[in-house]
């Protein structure tokens, strides 16, 4: 006699799965919106690029345009020196990020682990600056700026923007975290502060200096009042610069759709800059404690 073998039935969900199931949904859903609407503006923007002259500034609203074409490209590259502007912005912001991701480093490993008289007064007047407007430094900085024959030259915006307070906040909290056991033992066994810096501390910093980079990229490629005041040229003038130069120009038939042209391109090197530093933005963030 054989025994015959019921099969299991399948044991439902509790009501605390359902609940937890339906939380992810939702959240998925919400999340997915907001995403939406944080990629919408450059969709639009590239939309409006690619949107035939005078189309642009229709108030029919449309996905798509019924005939796209690279007309603004065109258009704005053959008429302006957009190429010209993009090597300023990439000069700019490249040579003053590595600079002043160097100044930070520095800046932020002094305080933190040297003890001197006066440490924290210094510090706290670091944090001072930062809520001083620009506007009140503006005409002091031109002022010294043109006393030392930099006016209209791009190290003008590079080397008044070297000391980032928000820099030096930054690699101060993350260097707070490295053991001052591992400091101690590198100058025991006979290695200078430079020496200590580069091979010790500077090694376990790629979190650190992956968020210097993106913010100090990020911010000089995007500056634009104080380049406005310092670069004169049309020539000299940055992308933000140039941008505002073109939506009163009559010399195009679409002045916005020249300006989304240029914003398109310009928008590139910011996105390869955040895709290769992502991961260590992210982790520089979380080990530096900001919320």
């Amino acid at each position: 006699m054989t025994a015959t073998v019921r099969p299991v039935p399948a044991s439902r969900p509790s009501a605390r799965e359902r609940r937890s199931s339906r939380r992810r949904w939702l959240l998925t859903a919400g999340l997915t919106a907001v995403a939406m609407l944080v990629v919408f503006p450059l969709y639009w923007m590239v939309v409006s690029a690619l949107t035939p002259g005078g189309q642009s500034a229709s108030s029919d609203f449309y996905v798509w345009p019924a005939a796209p074409t690279t007309q603004n490209f065109a258009e704005v590259f053959a008429q302006q020196p957009v190429w010209r502007w993009l090597g300023n912005s990439f000069f700019v912001a490249a040579v003053g990020t590595a600079l002043s991701v160097c100044v930070s480093l520095g800046a932020g490993y002094a305080l933190a682990k040297y003890r001197f008289r006066g440490r924290g007064l210094l510090y706290a007047l670091f944090l001072v600056t930062i809520m001083i407007p620009i506007q009140v430094t503006l005409v002091p900085a031109f002022l010294v700026v043109a006393r030392l024959g930099l006016v209209d030259s791009p190290w003008a915006v590079i080397l008044p923007t070297l000391f980032d307070v928000v820099g030096i906040f930054i690699a101060r909290q993350f260097l707070l975290g490295v053991p001052d056991a591992l400091v101690e033992a590198a100058r025991l066994d006979g290695a200078g502060e430079l020496r200590t810096f580069v091979r010790v501390v500077l090694p376990s910093c790629w979190p650190l200096v992956g968020v210097l980079v993106i913010l100090g990229f990020m911010n000089r490629w995007n500056d634009f009042l104080w380049p406005l005041v310092v670069l004169q040229g049309n020539e000299s003038l940055t992308v933000p610069v140039g941008l505002s130069t073109l939506t009163n120009n009559p010399a195009f038939s679409s002045p916005w759709g020249a300006v989304m042209a240029v914003a398109t391109v310009a928008v590139v090197p910011l996105l390869v800059v955040f895709l290769v530093f992502q991961r260590t933005f992210v982790q520089g963030i979380a080990s530096t404690g900001i919320k």
